[in-house]
């Protein structure tokens, strides 16, 4: 950690506690119940954040899967920061580690190494957050580089809380207990594309580790449940792509659908997509394709 000064340090500690906190936070609706208006509290938050976290931290800010003005990457990375998943750039050093070592021993939160079965469960979904994996190797020269992101990475606490006071201010404490229960829902509706997408599903492209597509992880997570396309193609935009019976199918995607939406509105351009050649050379079981051979030249052949 000889890169970090003390405050990073105490900045990004910050991070695991907070998701604690929610957890514990998350008791209080078992004694002031849920209304109508909390619970829709509860999805609005935890749809908004999550979106914010698939199509900004991860499609735009991560893998740049498509191109957007600067305005649009720094109200995502506040939105996405008060989901309490750090800053933008712990979260890009974290997945791009992640993607260099998937599923190998420097993979930072495999299900498969340093543990299996449970053990590999738990350390995925949570267990890696606690561990002295939880400060990056190195951080993105890039975000670093602009001084709104990194005040945001550095920062990234206060969106948790300013939405903590604003849940509380909108209802007290059936709120607040709302707002702890979405961002714990969130914390590890985000996590299961670490587990499950590494542990169940289809794998329809070739790729160097154990990531799959997986539809429950999918409706969870916005999109990002298809997972084995993404390692197979990190900078696609979409991720809702599977090969069936040698035809590249496409599924649903919110997060891609968001996407769309933004370059609707001219707020994000280049979107990255693979095409169906590039798709189908990287699927498995590729079959080739079927060639009619005229009857005269069949039977010729079988005289």
């Amino acid at each position: 950690m000889k890169q970090y000064s003390p405050l990073t340090i105490v900045s990004y500690i910050m991070g695991p506690l907070l998701i604690i906190i929610s957890h514990f936070g998350s008791l209080l609706v078992l004694s002031t119940g849920l209304s109508w208006g909390s619970g829709f509290w509860i999805g609005f938050l935890y749809l908004t954040r999550m979106l914010a976290t698939t199509s900004i931290y991860h499609r735009l800010l991560t893998h740049k899967s498509y191109q957007a003005p600067a305005i649009v990457l720094w109200i995502g990375s506040i939105i996405a920061s008060s989901a309490g998943h750090m800053g933008p750039s712990w979260w890009k050093a974290h997945h791009l580690t992640h993607h260099q070592h998937a599923d190998g021993d420097l993979d930072p939160h495999s299900p498969h190494t340093p543990a299996q079965g449970v053990g590999g469960f738990y350390w995925s979904q949570a267990g890696w957050l606690l561990s002295s994996r939880f400060f990056p190797a190195k951080l993105p020269s890039d975000v670093e580089k602009d001084l709104v992101l990194k005040i945001i990475d550095r920062l990234h606490f206060v969106p948790v809380v300013a939405l903590a006071a604003i849940s509380y201010w909108l209802g007290g404490l059936e709120y607040l207990g709302a707002f702890f229960l979405s961002t714990t829902l969130l914390f590890h509706g985000v996590q299961t594309v670490n587990s499950l997408s590494h542990l169940f599903g289809e794998q329809p492209f070739n790729t160097n580790d154990l990531s799959r597509n997986n539809g429950f992880v999918a409706l969870l997570s916005l999109g990002e449940g298809w997972h084995n396309l993404h390692h197979a193609f990190p900078s696609s935009s979409r991720h809702g792509i599977t090969i069936r019976g040698g035809t590249a199918i496409y599924l649903i995607d919110p997060t891609f659908s968001f996407i769309k939406v933004l370059e609707f509105c001219s707020l994000a351009s280049k979107l990255k997509v693979p095409s169906t050649k590039e798709l189908l050379a990287r699927a498995k079981n590729r079959k080739l394709p079927q060639i009619d051979i005229p009857a005269s030249v069949e039977t010729s052949v079988n005289s």
